[in-house]
């Protein structure tokens, strides 16, 4: 009958007691690592087990399932039909010992638990600084970083494979998914520091057409809002090469081999004094926003969710430093949407 709490009670049938007895969880989080890996020895390295442990205990939980869980396609591994099933119900199982164990140690008075942020290559710029106040705030938390391009960063969205993903545009092909604007990501015009065009005022998109220009490769975000830019103005630009790195970019500027349209937080490093300058172009900044983005239905973790609030609350700061650094584009920077919990759905 229900407890005094208002809890459900379980009555005995319903509990599996075939896979208690029979399974461990340690079988499910090797079974687990093997599926987001896809990779037996990848699996072996990250739970530091040997390879013949890791087979070994994976067939005990496949003849307790009673059926194979993984077929082997060429060199890779990818789970059959019954380990699919295995695998959702195994990350559930696991979100929730997550949370308990949270809930746990704020009962304790601490904070403990662990963070998986998939973010996609310009956002390791910025990232890592977020993450880095948020371990001095919950040093009892782990944190792990997955950066990757953008289409990587979706399929690791649509297998759920992290807590939270940064992404430079909300992934409107994506039905279910949910993203929060979270911070600011100007696309600045970047030259050579001594370029010609260094230091003029309001240069015509015309004039950046004629120039040599490196691009970003199929696919990028980046890439996209820049050509639409200039097709916005009947204009294409001179493309003398594209480029998948920002860091490629970046030395290919210094380089003298063109000009080229970034994230102003690839210059975080170098800062307004570095070898890459700024050119004042109409039409820039295109003014973009950081998204923190995750499945839509997803019931985040207490530290999901920490991390989230967390988010919101630094970001002013992090505007505030942009605008202190960046003093010409510190009116773009202000005007650009806040962080907030206004969600961009499909």
């Amino acid at each position: 009958m229900p407890s005094s709490s208002g809890m459900s009670y379980t009555p005995p049938a319903a509990i599996p007691e075939f896979l208690i007895r029979h399974t461990t969880l340690r079988q499910m989080q090797i079974f687990e690592a093997i599926v987001r890996l896809g990779s037996f020895t990848r699996a072996a390295e990250e739970l530091f087990l040997t390879q013949p442990t890791v087979s070994m205990q994976t067939k005990k939980l496949a003849d307790a399932i009673g059926l194979p869980l993984f077929e082997q396609i060429g060199r890779n591994v990818r789970p059959t039909e019954a380990g699919e099933e295995l695998y959702v119900s195994v990350k559930r199982v696991f979100e929730t010992l997550s949370n308990l164990e949270m809930k746990v140690s704020d009962l304790k008075g601490m904070k403990r638990g662990r963070l998986r942020l998939g973010v996609i290559t310009t956002a390791k710029y910025f990232a890592p600084e977020v993450l880095g106040e948020f371990s001095k705030l919950y040093p009892g938390i782990e944190v792990a970083m997955k950066v990757s391009n953008r289409d990587r960063i979706v399929e690791r969205l649509n297998a759920n494979e992290d807590d939270l993903y940064v992404m430079g545009q909300a992934p409107l092909d994506q039905s279910d998914t949910v993203a929060h604007p979270f911070a600011p990501n100007p696309l600045v015009a970047m030259a050579p520091r001594d370029h010609p065009l260094v230091g003029q005022k309001n240069i015509p998109l015309q004039r950046i057409a004629e120039e040599p220009f490196i691009l970003r490769e199929p696919g990028s975000g980046i890439r996209d809002a820049t050509l639409r830019l200039f097709e916005q103005q009947g204009l294409r630009p001179n493309v003398r090469m594209e480029l998948g790195s920002n860091e490629a970019i970046k030395h290919a500027i210094v380089g003298g081999l063109g000009i080229s349209v970034l994230s102003l937080h690839t210059l975080a490093l170098e800062g307004p004094d570095g070898p890459v300058a700024l050119l004042d172009v109409e039409g820039f900044p295109i003014m973009r926003q950081w998204y923190v983005v995750y499945p839509k239905g997803k019931e985040l973790s207490l530290v999901a969710q920490e991390f989230l609030d967390f988010a919101f609350q630094i970001e002013p700061r992090m505007r505030s430093r942009m605008q202190e650094q960046w003093p010409s584009l510190a009116q773009h920077l202000a005007e650009a949407q806040p962080a907030g919990r206004q969600a961009v759905t499909d």
